[in-house]
């Protein structure tokens, strides 16, 4: 910080230098007051509550393993239908008070219309939850 000049030529210009001091006090006191009134604006209502055991009933999703060969052919958990039987099981699923979880394994030779046509037929008769089964990649 300069307070005098050896240049005659500004010596009578005005000192272009901000002086910091007083703006470092005063935040060093306004830090000061936010750490002494932080902890008194958070206040708590100490309350002593009711304790009770219950248990949450869960209910157990059932799971559909569906499959789809190579040849289209349709697998309800292990058992071959038909389209019309898979159509009327996914019916009957679909109003069931808990939905059942549908565990869709399609072979990948497979043309991607059965799926489709799997993935559509579910969804008319209200399931929601489809997961794809795959095998895992071997490195």
């Amino acid at each position: 910080m300069a307070f005098a000049s050896f240049d005659s030529q500004r010596a009578s210009a005005p000192m272009s230098d901000i002086n910091m001091v007083p703006l470092i006090d005063v935040m060093l006191v306004l830090l000061v007051i936010f750490i002494v009134t932080a902890p008194l604006l958070t206040h708590a209502v100490k309350l002593e509550l009711p304790r009770a055991s219950a248990q949450v009933n869960q209910a157990k999703a059932e799971k559909i393993e569906f499959g789809i060969d190579a040849a289209g052919g349709l697998f309800w958990n292990g058992e071959s239908v038909t389209r019309e039987e898979a159509n009327a099981r996914f019916a009957a699923a679909g109003q069931q008070t808990t939905q059942p979880e549908i565990h869709l394994r399609a072979d990948q030779a497979v043309p991607y219309r059965f799926v489709a046509r799997t993935l559509a037929d579910a969804s008319r008769a209200g399931l929601a939850k489809v997961g794809f089964i795959s095998e895992p990649e071997l490195p």
